[in-house]
């Protein structure tokens, strides 16, 4: 494996613990919301996410060995590790695979098996929380924990356009499916916390508001329905001494300093140009909450080597000093990004905080 600037690199996790509290580091952490196993495969040789979620429990150990490798090669203090509500939701798919909806009137509600999904959760898992905490190497821990948020969990029953007619049709069944869905992930959360997060010293979940122009519910519907369950998963996490990291897509700017008051987060991820360049996030939020992001995943994908490595040496001295900052894509590195643009983005980071 011979990754870029490894020889030398010692991580050490609580860099980005001091920049979720808000404080500047010198040796600026790289963060990614997730890497795709074709560029892991690309610059290292290797499919560590296949072998974890598919292989045998053989597999499965190597698969995290070779996973957490990747990220401490890269210059990485912390990997990023989610296992997904949406994963074990019984009749789910209608976010992630574009199925039909499994509820839809009050009668699917009813008879939903909301009781077995905590259970079912830790059933399914515990395996691999196991080997990943096994497996962790010195200095490092991961962000992440039980993936996805709320609204999306909601929308992975549901689907999108018939929640939509659900609100308008059966408001009383609507602002269910949040409070009981929030019930559920509180207690996933719960004893996730108590139990199995040892490894994670971030903690996050991935829950998508919005699209480039707006939130995709109503401001009243958030504040209402969503906050309340995402400040009692804050609560938790904060309680466990451990800050918490959202990430969600979208235009959030008309109901961000709300979200931050009522939710009482700690950091946030996810910025495209289109909506606003990741400075500006820094200029609006960074005096309360720390801020993760940085190059536009799209230039990433586009652009040209000089391109990349004048935009990130621009967005690093535009945001240098100002709060905590953990800098990489604001998005995230599938498959199809350029591997050459995210080494270059990589490389560029490095050489600027001195590696």
């Amino acid at each position: 494996m011979d990754y870029l600037k490894k020889e030398g690199f010692q991580p050490d996790f609580r860099n980005i613990v001091k920049t979720a509290q808000n404080q500047w580091v010198d040796r600026i952490p790289l963060y990614e919301h997730g890497i795709g196993d074709g560029i892991m495969e690309a610059i290292a040789g290797v499919r560590p996410q296949e072998k974890m979620w598919q292989g045998s429990p053989r597999e499965r150990e190597e698969g995290c060995r070779e996973f957490w490798e990747f990220w401490r090669g890269m210059g990485y203090d912390t990997a990023s590790m989610e296992f997904q509500i949406t994963g074990i939701l019984i009749g789910g798919g209608a976010l992630g695979a574009h199925k039909e909806g499994c509820i839809k009137t009050r009668e699917d509600f009813e008879k939903y098996p909301w009781e077995e999904l905590p259970g079912r959760f830790f059933e399914t898992y515990l395996p691999l929380m196991e080997l990943f905490e096994k497996t962790r190497p010195e200095g490092m821990k991961a962000i992440g924990g039980v993936g996805n948020g709320i609204f999306e969990c909601v929308q992975d029953l549901v689907g999108y356009m018939d929640l939509c007619y659900i609100k308008a049709d059966d408001e009383e069944l609507y602002a269910d499916l949040f409070q009981k869905m929030g019930e559920i992930h509180f207690r996933i959360w719960d004893t996730f916390m108590e139990k199995y997060a040892d490894a994670f010293c971030l903690l996050r979940f991935g829950d998508d508001l919005g699209f480039n122009s707006s939130t995709l519910i109503s401001h009243e519907d958030i504040r209402n329905l969503v906050l309340p369950g995402y400040k009692k998963i804050v609560d938790r996490v904060h309680r466990a001494g451990k800050p918490f990291l959202l990430h969600s897509c979208g235009n959030l700017f008309e109901i961000f300093d709300e979200l931050i008051t009522a939710t009482g987060i700690d950091a946030k991820h996810s910025n495209e140009d289109q909506i606003g360049h990741f400075s500006l996030w820094v200029e609006r939020y960074g005096d309360r909450i720390a801020n993760f992001g940085g190059i536009d995943t799209d230039v990433v994908c586009r652009a040209s080597k000089a391109e990349i490595k004048d935009y990130v040496l621009d967005c690093l001295e535009k945001v240098k000093g100002r709060g905590g900052i953990a800098f990489g894509s604001g998005n995230s590195i599938p498959d199809y990004v350029s591997v050459d643009g995210y080494m270059t983005m990589v490389d560029t980071v490095r050489t600027w905080r001195g590696e």
